[in-house]
């Protein structure tokens, strides 16, 4: 969130430009977990346990070293768009919601923040639909992202661009709502054990909070996260029948249990610290590139 003096210097643009290459470099980074996380969401099941190294193991057979970044290409174009409406959706639907001019409680803020996600994703959603299914593409599959688009728009219409679109957006609000309280709560606890004087805890405080919150945001909405890309990949996958989201629930519940609906947690979370770790380094230096102070 900006404030007013960095809207009206221009300084925003910097900050945005600045989110935009930390958020470039980190998903680069921590891209072949993200493959690996998506691969064991829709391979990975009772009858066909894939382990973490066995998972890399496959991948490098199949495609060789580069494969691991499949998808990636995707991820990082979206990043530009997805933040630049995320943001200006937030701002107005700040404007809509207040009740009171230029003063925006806790919980108007935490609705538009989920709008302007849900607004962001509405958008953006047909490059997340590519992201899954170039990430889990054979060798020769697709020759880049404009094949993949093309590919999918001949054989399944322009439908198969918001496939698992209704779990999509309703995993945003228990993620939104969550990670949003825990961080509040966390940043309050601490500073009211441990800072007497000053309102701001410090970048490492806030980074921390920002993990835990963000991990349970995630926890809360996997579930949604795992069917949405079953629903994105099922129409690539040979002999695959095109399940509702319903349904699909269902056939998770039944055929794996409970924990079916966690495939591929394990190097969801490995990514979490490299992730907002990479992303801060990247960001302090492309501020401090772009002449931002402190």
């Amino acid at each position: 969130e900006f404030t007013e003096e960095e809207k009206t210097t221009g300084l925003w643009w910097k900050q945005l430009a600045a989110g935009g290459m930390a958020g470039a470099v980190s998903r680069t980074g921590t891209a072949p977990l993200d493959r690996m996380k998506v691969f064991m969401q829709v391979h990975s099941s009772k009858s066909n346990k894939i382990s973490l190294v066995g998972g890399f193991k496959q991948m490098l057979k199949e495609g060789g070293v580069t494969s691991l970044w499949r998808g990636n290409g995707v991820n990082v174009l979206k990043i530009a768009p997805e933040t630049a409406i995320k943001f200006m959706a937030y701002e107005q639907y700040k404007k809509l919601l207040s009740s009171e001019p230029g003063k925006v409680k806790t919980h108007e803020r935490f609705m538009a923040g989920s709008l302007a996600g849900a607004t962001a994703q509405t958008a953006i959603y047909p490059m997340e639909v590519m992201k899954t299914r170039l990430t889990l593409r054979k060798t020769g599959q697709y020759s880049g992202m404009f094949d993949c688009a093309k590919k999918i728009l001949k054989r399944e219409g322009v439908k198969a661009f918001y496939k698992g679109y209704i779990p999509n957006i309703l995993g945003i609000i228990p993620y939104a709502g969550i990670d949003l309280a825990v961080y509040e709560s966390l940043k309050n606890v601490w500073l009211s054990k441990y800072a007497k004087d000053t309102a701001n805890p410090g970048v490492l405080v806030l980074l921390g909070c920002g993990t835990i919150s963000s991990t349970c945001g995630q926890l809360a909405s996997y579930p949604l996260a795992l069917i949405r890309t079953r629903m994105q990949a099922q129409a690539s996958m040979e002999g695959s029948e095109q399940l509702p989201m319903g349904r699909m629930v269902k056939n998770v519940l039944e055929k794996e249990g409970f924990f079916g609906l966690y495939r591929g947690i394990l190097p969801n979370f490995m990514k979490v610290i490299p992730a907002v770790s990479i992303s801060y380094v990247v960001y302090e230096y492309t501020r401090s590139g772009l002449g931002i102070q402190k």
